[in-house]
């Protein structure tokens, strides 16, 4: 009967201790995978360095779960998890804020670009403008010097016709006036020679 209570005690430790070694191989999985995981966040390229203070609290909450009792166990693998989970977020979190802030950056940046741009087309625009403006007054002054000669080359026309219209009537007059002298002369000539003719004629009485 006693060997059969000690066997029975002996049974009981063995599966007590089977339990215990069981717990605490589960227990070495649970540290090894939250580890894990947080090892995979420090070493990501991307992520590992955002969240430092969020990954040394996860760090030392699975330090307190590898070290707590079977009864605290509970608790902090609830904590140490939270903190993991945490440390990804916050990790995820800041990479987008860098990256919107980054976005931000570059749009204000293209923005400021655009602005530029804009001002340098205006003011292109108005250079063109200005340029225009200056052609066109070198074009009016251009028509202008031809009008005032043309209309100076009139009036040389004019003054020349009006000087060439006295000439001839100069003319003309000196012309009448010769043919007057003219056709008196002949007047003259032919009375002189009727009376020579008159003075050559034999008289009658003789």
């Amino acid at each position: 009967m006693k060997n059969r209570y000690l066997s029975i005690i002996a049974v009981a430790v063995l599966g007590l201790l089977a339990c215990t070694a069981a717990q605490a191989r589960k227990d070495d999985l649970d540290v090894d995978r939250l580890n894990n995981s947080l090892n995979q966040l420090a070493s990501d390229p991307t992520l590992g360095t955002y969240a430092q203070a969020d990954q040394t609290l996860a760090r030392d909450a699975i330090n307190q779960l590898a070290q707590a009792s079977s009864h605290d166990r509970p608790h902090f693998l609830y904590i140490a998890e939270r903190r993991v989970d945490q440390a990804k977020a916050e990790a995820q979190l800041q990479v987008a804020q860098r990256q919107f802030n980054q976005l931000d950056q570059e749009n204000a940046q293209l923005q400021l670009d655009r602005s530029r741009i804009d001002a340098t087309s205006a003011q292109q625009q108005l250079d063109i403008q200005r340029m225009q403006y200056q052609l066109s007054q070198q074009e009016t002054a251009r028509l202008q010097a031809q009008g005032q000669e043309a209309a100076d080359q009139a009036a040389q026309a004019r003054a020349e016709a009006d000087q060439a219209r006295r000439l001839a009537a100069a003319q003309s007059k000196v012309a009448q006036a010769a043919k007057r002298q003219a056709e008196l002369a002949a007047k003259a000539a032919k009375a002189l020679r009727s009376q020579m003719q008159d003075n050559q004629a034999p008289s009658g009485g003789n």
